[in-house]
Formats: C-alpha cells, sequence, structure tokens
C-alpha cells in the first residue's frame, strides 16, 4: 500500500470501504431512531413548560442576560466582538484608532505576509474559492495533499490530514476512535475541543492535575488494566497559562503503559524549538514516539482549519471513516495555500521564531518585575496577567482599551473565578518599546483596581 494516500488500492476495494462507513453510519442512525419513546395519553401540548420550547428561555441564554445585565449595572462594557478594521497583528485599527494588540494569534506576522497573500490569491484563481464537495467525493485538490505531506514531513511521520476546523479537528479523531471500552486520561487544562470529542466518543474520561506526570503514572498503574485503548492527552503550550508538559516523561509513561499519546500544538508549533516546529523539537524527540499529534493553521500557519500527523495506518483511517472529515467538504484552496505557503516561510526565516521568543520572554520579566502576576508562564508567546476575579479582569482590560492597548480578558466560567485574568498574545512583530509601554500601563492600572 502507498504512503502517500490510497493509490495502490482499486476503485472496487474504495467503492467497498466507502460503503461500509455509509452503512456503519446508517446503523448507528437506526438504532436512535429505534429507541422507544413514550406515548402521552393526551395529543395536546398545553401542559409544555415555555422554557422547553422558547430559546430566550434557555438557561444557556438567560446566563448570558444576566452576566451581561449585571456588568452593565457595574459601568463595565462589553470588551467581546471588537471590529478591527484590518490585519491584526502587533497593532490594529479599531473604530479608526490604532492600538497594540495583544488579542490575536499571529505569532509569526504570516497572517497578512505580501507572499501569503499572493499564494492564497493564485490558489482562487486556478481552484476557486471552494473545491464544493467532500474531498472523498470530488474534493480533492493538489494543494490538500503538499500541505499533508509537508506537515508530516516536519513532524517526521508518515502522513498528515487536514480538516476544515481547528476545533473539529479534535471532536471528531478523539471522538471516532474512542469507544465506550476505552479510557481517555488528560490534563485537566486541555481544550474544550479536547473534552467535547472525549464526551462524544463515550470512553470514560480522568483528569490528572495539570503537568503532573506522577499523578498519571498512579492512574495509570490502577486503571490500565480495566480499559481496552487507552489514550493520554496534552497540550503543546496551554493556551490560558503559557507552560508546556515536560513531554519525555509522558512519552515514558505511554510506553511503560501501552497507551496511545495525543499531543495538541494549536499553541506550541510555529513558537517552541529552535526553528519553530514545536514541542517535538525543544525537546529533540522523534516524531514516532507521539501517536497523535494535533494542530491547528489558524495560528502561526497563517489560514484556518486543523490536522492530524501520524503513521500512515492513523491517517488512512481517519480519512475513510472520521465523520468530521468524511462528510465535511474540503477545505478551501486559498487557505491551504496561504497556511503551506507560511509553512515555507517559517522554515526560510527561522528568525521571526527566534525574536518571537525573544519578545516573549522580555513580556514575561518586565510583567515579573513590576509584581504583575503571570502564574506559570514560560514566556513563549502567552502570558496571562492575573486578577483574581472576573470584574477586575474586565475593568482592566477596558482601562488599558482606553490607553491605546487592546487585550482581551479571561473571565469565569472560562477558568475558575479567583484565576480571571488578562491573556496577551505576543507577536514578533512587538517591539520591545511597545511591550515595556504595555506593562507599566498593566501595572499602574492594576493599582488603580
Amino acid at each position: 500500500m502507498s504512503r502517500k494516500g490510497l493509490p495502490g488500492l482499486t476503485a472496487q476495494i474504495k467503492d467497498k470501504l466507502i460503503q461500509q462507513a455509509l452503512e456503519r453510519r446508517l446503523r448507528q442512525t437506526e438504532q436512535v431512531n429505534d429507541t422507544e419513546i413514550p406515548v402521552q395519553s393526551s395529543s395536546s401540548a398545553t401542559n409544555i413548560p415555555e422554557q422547553h420550547y422558547r430559546f430566550q428561555l434557555h438557561p444557556g441564554y438567560q446566563q448570558i442576560r444576566i452576566i451581561n445585565d449585571g456588568a452593565a449595572r457595574l459601568g463595565i462594557g462589553n470588551p467581546f466582538f471588537k471590529l478591527h478594521e484590518g490585519i491584526a497583528g502587533a497593532t490594529t485599527q479599531i473604530g479608526g484608532r490604532e492600538y497594540i494588540n495583544y488579542a490575536s494569534y499571529n505569532y509569526l506576522g504570516l497572517s497578512g505576509h505580501p507572499d501569503i497573500a499572493e499564494a492564497a490569491k493564485r490558489a482562487i484563481d486556478c481552484y476557486g474559492t471552494s473545491v464544493s464537495a467532500s474531498r472523498l467525493v470530488s474534493g480533492e485538490r493538489p494543494l490538500h495533499r503538499e500541505l499533508e505531506q509537508a506537515i508530516a514531513k516536519v513532524y517526521g511521520v508518515d502522513d498528515a490530514i487536514v480538516l476544515v476546523s481547528g476545533h473539529a479537528t479534535n471532536v471528531t479523531t478523539i471522538g471516532y476512535l474512542f469507544g465506550s471500552k476505552d479510557l481517555i486520561l488528560h490534563d485537566e487544562l486541555v481544550h474544550n475541543s479536547i473534552l467535547q470529542g472525549i464526551t462524544l466518543s463515550g470512553a470514560r474520561r480522568l483528569p490528572f492535575p495539570h503537568n503532573d506526570w506522577a499523578a498519571l503514572d498512579k492512574l495509570l498503574a490502577a486503571q490500565r488494566h480495566h480499559f481496552e485503548r487507552v489514550l493520554i492527552v496534552l497540550e503543546g503550550i496551554y493556551s490560558m497559562d503559557g507552560d508546556y508538559p515536560n513531554l519525555p516523561r509522558f512519552v515514558e509513561i505511554k510506553n511503560k503503559y501501552k497507551t496511545f499519546l495525543m499531543v495538541d500544538e494549536a499553541h506550541s508549533f510555529g513558537v517552541m524549538g529552535k526553528t519553530g516546529l514545536g514541542i517535538r523539537e525543544h525537546f529533540d524527540l522523534e516524531g514516532g514516539s507521539v501517536d497523535i499529534w494535533m494542530g491547528t493553521l489558524s495560528k502561526t500557519l497563517a489560514g484556518c482549519g486543523g490536522y492530524i500527523a501520524g503513521e500512515m495506518a492513523l491517517v488512512e483511517h481517519l480519512k475513510f471513516l472520521a465523520p468530521g472529515f468524511l462528510y465535511s467538504v474540503g477545505m478551501s484552496p486559498p487557505l491551504a495555500a496561504a497556511s503551506l505557503a507560511a509553512l515555507k516561510h517559517m522554515q526560510q526565516e527561522p528568525e521571526r521564531v527566534t525574536v518571537l521568543q525573544e519578545r516573549g520572554q522580555f513580556f514575561l520579566e518586565q510583567a515579573r518585575a513590576v509584581g504583575i502576576d503571570t502564574g506559570t508562564s514560560t514566556g513563549l508567546a502567552v502570558i496571562p496577567a492575573i486578577t483574581g476575579s472576573s470584574i477586575r479582569a474586565a475593568r482592566l482590560s477596558a482601562a488599558l482599551f482606553e490607553r491605546g492597548i487592546n487585550v482581551q480578558p479571561i473571565l469565569y466560567p472560562a477558568v475558575p473565578e479567583k484565576s480571571a485574568r488578562l491573556r496577551f498574545f505576543v507577536s514578533c512583530q512587538h517591539t520591545e518599546a511597545q511591550i515595556q509601554q504595555t506593562v507599566q500601563a498593566t501595572a499602574e492600572e492594576i493599582e488603580k483596581l
């Protein structure tokens, strides 16, 4: 079998695999549809409470209204959905005013780079704005395979698969590969997409304390023999805290207990390692030491979507049977072209990574010097300023916005109330002067709070 897809399979075998996937999904649908529904003796719906059929009474919407009304009474404006009027990099335009910007993931300044934009334009001229079909059916384009092969190469693995959403990549991969007889252990601070994937899978879920490989070891010693497949899920850089795991320790545990290991590199690829190749390069690990490499295209790689990289069997399995790929349109050509061009630029210009790491360390050192609580951040692009309450975080964000600094608050329930914070995303395009101005303003406004 070819390692570059499925060119070695006959059309009949391909058709059979597709038919099996469709039949499997049909059986699952039938099982749901065959579930017995209790029959009421009366056809009247007059006794159904309003909250069961009106969105304005939905508990989630009610919670949003309570939060917004409370904020309004305290004189706190809505800090979200600000309208950016151009490319958001180290600076941005909002309401006709320029701000120093720390609310974008444009770590290497490649979103908006003229060469990346030109690659996207060429792709539109050649393939249009959409492939207009699932890749399995008729949406496959050369750009898809070029991008996947380039990603696989930088990870040192067999192959990769790109999907149209980073969040959906985690949901569909975990949700499809694991089931009710399996166990998934995850760092307590992993992203929502990982938790949603675990819920979809039906597997048993056990969190372990943040970055605590010893606690994971104890959990596996007690639980491994009760389950079939076991998955450990970590992140390369944790998006709320800016720290990272001791990956070699987790690899040792994965091998010790014969489990799968998945690493989400959404915030570490392009940020960690001498040339930006992520946590694998940082620790000088072989690509095969981790079973499932996941990452996004929307941050360092200046596009939109997600990817999975690993061995051939994993990737081909997902391409034929993972619902989020099988039943989804293929990636838009300009997005695939932009990410491919960004990856090439990152490799050709490693100084972008060097500057990013220097600026992150400079921000962290300056912030700590004036007493800002940066938690466990390592200064690799993500640096929090922990305020201790959602109200303080919202007020601090608003005060800095008035001073020409755009940084978002992270509020409860996204983080525990006592851990509410501002979250600064640093870019290689930020200057030391901008960082000094930001840190000084932040310290002054914290004092006022």
